[in-house]
């Protein structure tokens, strides 16, 4: 069995090789069919409102949403997994009671990295943030890590959402943590 990575736009590759370097296979999901037998799916950083389309357009919204794996969106899937997106009526799942802000932090030039804690990996983490979204209210589930005092990493349920990229980094720690979602 394997992990898909949501292979519409975006981060594939990099959560792809997170996954082989952690003995999962990972595929590629670009359509309907990719879905089938899937243990989990990950839906990397991108552009929110294009994957969006993109996700219905390829009638993947549905079948996303009554998934029964784990889902674990960075960045732009954290965006799409969200209830709510302030300031706006762009397309989501809708899968996490919670409220984002996209692209919060300022445009691609204002991106950075910062030291965060992540109690239940065992503590320092680099994070890496472009372009990215804050979480503005979390109404359920479980904040993991938070920074300037905003949610970044929530778990509800069977979803895990980033507003950082883990995969644009060497620590494996992250991904580990939704593998063990899945294994669970």
């Amino acid at each position: 069995m394997a992990v898909g990575v949501l292979g519409l736009q975006g981060d594939v590759a990099e959560h792809a090789r997170m996954l082989e370097r952690l003995g999962k296979e990972a595929r590629v999901v670009k359509g309907l069919r990719d879905l089938e037998g899937l243990e989990g799916l990950i839906m990397p950083g991108g552009e929110s409102t294009t994957m969006g389309k993109l996700i219905r357009r390829e009638g993947l919204d549905e079948a996303i949403k009554g998934a029964s794996f784990p889902i674990f969106g960075t960045c732009a899937g954290a965006v799409l997994l969200a209830r709510r997106i302030a300031g706006t009526e762009q397309y989501s799942l809708g899968l996490m009671g919670m409220e984002v802000e996209r692209n919060a932090y300022g445009r691609q030039r204002e991106s950075f990295e910062a030291e965060i804690e992540i109690p239940a990996l065992g503590g320092g983490y680099r994070a890496v943030f472009i372009r990215a979204p804050v979480i503005k209210q979390v109404d359920e589930g479980e904040v993991l890590a938070e920074y300037r005092g905003s949610p970044i990493l929530v778990r509800e349920g069977r979803c895990l959402a980033a507003t950082f990229h883990p995969e644009l980094t060497l620590d494996l720690r992250v991904h580990q943590y939704f593998l063990g979602m899945v294994d669970g």
